[in-house]
């Protein structure tokens, strides 16, 4: 199997290098850095609805779909790819994506270990550190008559510049993904402290990899690799690939498996009701609500939010802690009542799924 250290690379260069490399069977393990930032679309999604395209033309970041799933993501120098390529026949290797995962995963755990950072595997696709942070995001899929796997190493990771990268419903649900990414994402950087050198990761990765894959012989992309990558960017980044529509759209923003951010919206009789809520292992985390209802005190809605963290996802559940909050602090919303409520917050997890 090869191994191609390819360093800083312009951005979309980064991510068409593993989509070549499957078309053209070569197996190979890949470590790469966009030299430049990029925006990268999961398969499955909806480019126009996850993703502010014009926000990334004006700010000159280029955005690509990608043809393995997850959500969209802002990735640049600071985050180390590897990306696995084999061929699906190869007897080596596991067949089914859910032993996929959790094997080749051991590779950037034990990467983490090395340098100090307990970290482990949680399904589906999270790497986690002890504290139960997310350290790295991996997916997986077939190319051609290949396979392929991939991840990152967050040396660093700017939060700011991913929660402008998405479509978001208004800017109080885009603060809501920046503090919860903010709460849930972290970085070795974050870790440590200090910013370990690229150069060491990369080589603590591909030793852990070499225990699971055999022997990686160093490799320079080929001239018939470097066009096969002229022939996709054109493809892929084109509107009739970009835009089109597939057969599964995620609703809400993952941050990590078990965290979701959703943007609820309902129009009761008492007016429009909005909010934008922090799921995490199936229960409201933490909530905000607005609207252009009336709520009398107005400063009660602020406690209907805190009364409703560790609310299960339930709409029995959630309609009986709004009723014992408008009980205890007698609450009026003329027109707007608890049933509105649990069906503003579970209207967006309900059509996710």
């Amino acid at each position: 199997m090869l191994f191609f250290d390819l360093g800083k690379v312009p951005g979309q260069q980064s991510m068409l290098v593993f989509h070549a490399l499957a078309r053209l069977g070569i197996e190979a393990l890949v470590a790469v850095s966009p030299k430049s930032p990029l925006a990268s679309i999961g398969y499955f999604q909806d480019a126009q609805q996850e993703v502010d395209l014009q926000y990334c033309r004006e700010a000159g970041i280029p955005f690509m779909r990608r043809e393995v799933g997850g959500g969209a993501t802002y990735l640049d120098e600071n985050q180390i790819f590897y990306q696995l390529i084999w061929k699906k026949d190869n007897p080596r290797f596991p067949k089914a994506i859910h032993e996929i995962y959790p094997w080749f995963s051991e590779a950037p755990v034990e990467t983490y270990r090395t340098f100090g950072i307990q970290a482990e595997f949680r399904a589906v696709n999270d790497i986690i550190t002890s504290s139960g942070r997310k350290i790295a995001g991996e997916g997986g899929g077939n190319i051609g008559d290949s396979m392929v796997f991939v991840g990152g190493i967050l040396l660093d990771f700017d939060y700011q510049a991913m929660s402008k990268i998405l479509k978001v419903p208004d800017e109080k649900f885009r603060d809501k993904v920046y503090k919860t990414m903010e709460e849930n994402l972290t970085t070795m950087k974050r870790e440590l402290g200090t910013l370990p050198p690229r150069e060491e990761v990369v080589n603590v990765l591909k030793e852990r990899f070499e225990k699971r894959v055999g022997k990686l012989m160093p490799a320079s992309l080929t001239p018939e690799i470097l066009e096969k990558m002229k022939q996709l960017e054109s493809w892929m980044t084109s509107e009739e690939f970009l835009l089109k529509k597939t057969p599964r759209i995620q609703g809400g923003v993952k941050i990590r498996e078990g965290v979701e951010v959703f943007y609820g919206l309902h129009k009761a009789k008492g007016g429009l009701i909005r909010t934008a809520e922090e799921i995490s292992e199936g229960r409201i985390e933490d909530i905000t609500i607005s609207g252009d209802f009336t709520f009398y005190p107005k400063e009660g809605l602020m406690g209907l939010e805190e009364s409703l963290e560790k609310t299960p996802l339930k709409k029995e559940k959630i309609i009986e802690r709004v009723e014992t909050f408008y009980e205890e602090e007698k609450v009026e919303s003329p027109g707007v009542e608890s049933e509105d409520f649990a069906q503003t917050i579970l209207n967006p997890i309900m059509d996710s799924k």
